[in-house]
């Protein structure tokens, strides 16, 4: 009866006599109306349902009510003995129905009316139930007609009634008590004989348990067999009843089983081929999450597992071959395919090929039968998923996860694979290249870095994307890079195929934006006199004969795009890359079209707006690394930017590390000539009201983590620990307070009063950072009743309210600025400021360090003092504790913040979580 709504209003139709009236359930889709035969059932099962409607709970109570009235004979003929009608109530029958009224009622519907409800659907249920005869079946479904019992009297005393029942009561007694097991659950096991494998077939057996003893167990032969007192299985006269209701459920699971509901003893039955296949793909797990399980012998195997193997591929079919020159060799090639195990161990080609050719689940390997679903056989017909090119290859090397029909496969990959991997990964982090002789500079440490790492992967025909910041010498380091590729003596192979050598090595293509092609040029006659240098541009443009560097802009590269093409170029360099961020433009299409050994991207923004721009910078510089641009914001962007997949950002950062290179003006080694930084852990202590805030919510928040499942526990855990930092930072935070006395509740507020007085004594400025708003919020209310001047930048501000706020603060008018960590954590320039305060931690230190880098930057000529406020004994100090002594978990701490601690288990997190005096 599930169909039936119960979350809409329901009514009480009243006809001539109470018997004919009818119950009316509607909701936003349907109305259905049945008699008061049929609501019964429903009413009585809805009754306690949190959604029921309120009209439907107070019909259901008193159809409840009215049921205890017939059992009690409380009922009469009416005065012209057309029908029955409730009486004989006495003051205890009154008071319930009052308090079942006003109990019912809701808003538009007074006490009143409800209470006449109530002794409307009495009388329906006392005219009806006396009505029907002992025994009588009932309609299986609620919209059923009501049908006029055959030869019931219309005058049936409530004494007859009355006696009737208690007779029934008295057989039921008689019978004795019956301690046997009557619940039972029922399960199915697979059983065969050698020549029914031989066949390809199995039996399912049918067996039933106790609800209360799992290891009370008989088949339901035996069940169904001897139904009797002293039978051997143990089962109560009603566990034949339950377990016939229980296989009706298992036959909905697996529609299979209704050929064991047409037996007169539904003892087992044989499955064939397609249906063991059935079984196999879907039937079994069906039933399980029905809660009836399935159980395989011992003797029948299931343990073939498959992964994805990525390995070298050529005409001959050979799986592996030696690293050549380049990156693979010319026209290399490689192969995504299925291998199948048993217990671990590979299946042979021979044994694959006999996989492929069975026209049966059932498969006899290795001497042991084997039970095999569809796709298994399937796989193992069509080995071969997809042939992928060396970068593809690699790309999955990276990341070490293929997607194979929209689900996520290990991919297993070759020594030659594994050689290039780990080249790739080291390229940044190896031993430095020396710096070319014909390089008229000194290079900077992270300078001969960058040319290190460009050199390595662009010697593997690889491209790459150099995203510094402006002014930290993109261009010098295109130039050495340039020298260095020139000095090679080996032979070097690309993507394209083109073989270079130290005497035809080709000229390096720099496509840049107008305005800087005079920079390009003066600094390539300043650092390596000598190089030729030339411009494709304007009206006087000539390819013959192209050697050293040749400069164009966009606009023209796109217009020449077939001339540049036909030049053998080594490098081609597209500096200010973000004018390609639009894959689509002509410029970007253009770009594609000029081939070379290597491709070098040099931008100091790879993403202003959303990955797909990474992607189009990307997919130039190392075509095929993150797929097509559809399957891109498939596979990464879209889970990427929804922040519902953590894993694939770590995977995501796996796949592009190696090939994009970031450093900022604020790292160490990079600016020296920036001012000390001098950074303070300020331990505070909690006050009585935030200890007793503290234990109590770890306390209760652990006992619902033991208890819950999987996925609740990561929801429950993510909770606790947003509550116990917003308790460390002020109570009136965690409790939401919407006007809280702040004073004298957080020793953390009371240091902030400290800090700012010195701060602004001395005539400087503060950033204060916090991750909550709301707690922000209450550190502006706090302000503004000291009278400190200040101002809050949050997520909600607009654009021109922001920039205003950086101007006031930069021009000395504001001392003290409040920032969500989110919304001022990057992007902005305040380097007025000469004290950082981080008010609450957060789990990743990188995060806090680019929130103190709006101060400490370029352009600052102060001391920055940093301050960090960590609450002793709670979970802040022992965070930082744990990013400092376990560098394994600060790893992944810094990766994936608070997701990586739902993964610690209960004693785990109950360590960390643990207030300690």
């Amino acid at each position: 009866m599930s169909f039936v709504p119960v979350t809409g209003p329901a009514r009480l139709l009243a006809g001539e006599r109470p018997r004919e009236g009818s119950v009316e359930f509607t909701d936003d889709r349907r109305t259905i109306v049945l008699p008061i035969r049929g609501a019964l059932p429903v009413l009585g099962k809805v009754r306690d349902q949190p959604d029921a409607h309120p009209s439907v709970a107070l019909l259901a109570g008193a159809a409840l009510l009215g049921l205890q009235l017939v059992a009690s004979g409380r009922f009469a003929p009416d005065p012209e003995g057309r029908h029955w009608q409730v009486a004989g109530l006495d003051a205890d029958d009154e008071r319930r129905i009052g308090e079942l009224a006003r109990s019912r009622a809701w808003d538009g519907f007074d006490e009143a009316t409800a209470e006449g409800t109530v002794r409307a659907v009495l009388d329906a249920v006392v005219d009806t139930m006396p009505r029907t005869a002992p025994g009588r079946s009932r309609h299986r479904g609620p919209a059923a007609p009501a049908r006029a019992p055959a030869r019931v009297p219309e005058t049936r005393s409530p004494d007859a009634f009355s006696d009737e029942l208690q007779q029934r009561i008295a057989r039921i007694r008689a019978r004795g008590r019956d301690d046997r097991p009557h619940l039972v659950s029922i399960s199915f096991r697979i059983e065969a004989d050698e020549e029914e494998l031989v066949a390809g077939a199995v039996r399912l057996v049918h067996q039933v348990h106790a609800v209360d003893n799992a290891a009370h167990v008989a088949d339901a032969s035996e069940l169904w067999g001897d139904p009797g007192p002293d039978a051997a299985h143990g089962f109560g006269e009603r566990a034949r009843t339950h377990a016939a209701i229980a296989l009706r459920s298992a036959a909905d699971a697996w529609p299979v089983l209704d050929r064991l509901l047409d037996l007169r003893v539904p003892d087992e039955i044989v499955l064939d081929s397609d249906e063991i296949l059935s079984l196999l793909d879907g039937g079994a797990a069906a039933l399980t999450e029905a809660g009836h399980p399935v159980m395989w012998p011992k003797y029948l195997d299931r343990e073939v597992t498959q992964r994805v193997e990525l390995g070298h591929r050529r005409s001959t079919a050979t799986r592996e071959e030696p690293l050549q020159d380049g990156l693979f060799g010319p026209q290399a090639l490689f192969g995504f395919e299925w291998q199948l195990s048993l217990h671990g161990e590979e299946l042979t080609d021979d044994e694959m090929d006999e996989l492929a050719r069975t026209t049966s689940p059932i498969i006899k390997l290795r001497d042991n039968w084997v039970a095999v679903d569809s796709a298994v056989i399937k796989r193992a017909r069509k080995r071969l998923i997809r042939t992928v090119t060396p970068v593809q290859a690699l790309a999955a090397t990276l990341t070490g996860v293929v997607d194979i029909e929209d689900a996520p496969y290990e991919a297993v990959v070759g020594a030659s694979l594994l050689t290039v991997r780990d080249r790739v990964r080291d390229a940044a982090t190896g031993d430095l290249v020396e710096v070319p002789p014909a390089l008229q500079a000194d290079l900077r440490d992270y300078q001969r870095r960058g040319l290190t790492w460009l050199a390595e992967l662009t010697s593997l025909g690889l491209g790459a994307c150099l995203a510094d910041d402006m002014g930290l010498g993109k261009t010098i380091t295109v130039i050495a890079l340039h020298l260095h590729r020139q000095g090679l003596d080996t032979p070097r192979s690309s993507l394209a195929g083109h073989a270079t050598s130290e005497k035809d090595v080709g000229p390096t293509l720099v496509v840049c934006p107008a305005s800087l092609l005079g920079n390009w040029e003066a600094e390539i006659r300043r650092f390596a006199p000598g190089v030729p240098v030339r411009r494709h541009h304007g009206s006087a443009r000539d390819l013959d004969a192209a050697r050293g560097f040749v400069l164009t802009t966009y606009g023209t590269m796109r217009n020449d795009a077939a001339l540049l093409a036909e030049v053998p170029w080594d490098l081609v360099v597209a500096d200010e890359a973000q004018h390609v961020k639009n894959s689509r433009s002509a410029a970007a299409r253009a770009l594609r079209t000029i081939p070379s050994t290597a491709r070098v991207a040099l931008t100091g923004t790879p993403v202003e707006n959303d990955l797909t721009e990474l992607w189009s910078i990307l997919d130039w510089a190392i075509p095929g690394l993150l797929g097509s641009r559809n399957a891109f914001r498939k596979v990464w962007a879209g889970p990427i930017e929804s922040g519902l997949e953590p894993t694939k950002a770590r995977q995501f950062a796996d796949l592009i590390g190696p090939f994009l290179l970031r450093r900022r003006k604020s790292d160490p080694g990079v600016a020296p000539e920036l001012p000390p930084k001098t950074e303070t852990d300020h331990l505070l202590g909690l006050t009585r009201e935030q200890v007793v805030l503290y234990e109590t919510l770890v306390r209760d928040s652990m006992r619902r983590i033991e208890e819950a499942d999987e996925e609740t526990r990561r929801g429950l855990v993510l909770k606790l620990l947003t509550g116990l930092k917003q308790i460390c930072n002020h109570p009136a935070h965690f409790l939401r307070q919407p006007n809280p006395r702040l004073r004298g509740r957080s020793e953390k507020l009371e240091l902030l009063d400290e800090l700012v007085g010195t701060v602004m004594a001395e005539d400087g400025a503060v950033l204060v950072f916090t991750q909550y708003v709301a707690m922000a919020d209450l550190l502006v209310r706090h302000l503004a009743t000291a009278g400190v001047p200040h101002q809050l930048l949050h997520g909600g501000t607009p654009v021109r309210g922001r920039d205003a706020m950086v101007a006031r603060f930069q021009a000395g008018e504001v001392p003290v600025f409040l920032l969500s960590l989110k919304a001022g954590g990057t992007g902005l320039n305040l380097t007025r400021a000469d004290h950082v305060i981080h008010f609450d931690r957060w789990w990743n230190p990188a995060v806090e360090d680019q929130a103190t880098d709006r101060a400490y930057r370029i352009g600052q000529t102060r001391p920055v003092q940093v301050h960090r406020f960590v609450t002793q004994g709670t979970i802040e100090e022992k965070i930082a504790e744990l990013l400092t002594r376990k560098r394994s978990l600060a790893d992944s701490v810094l990766s994936r913040g608070e997701t990586a601690l739902t993964e610690l288990s209960d004693d785990e997190l109950r360590d960390l979580v643990a207030l300690r005096r």
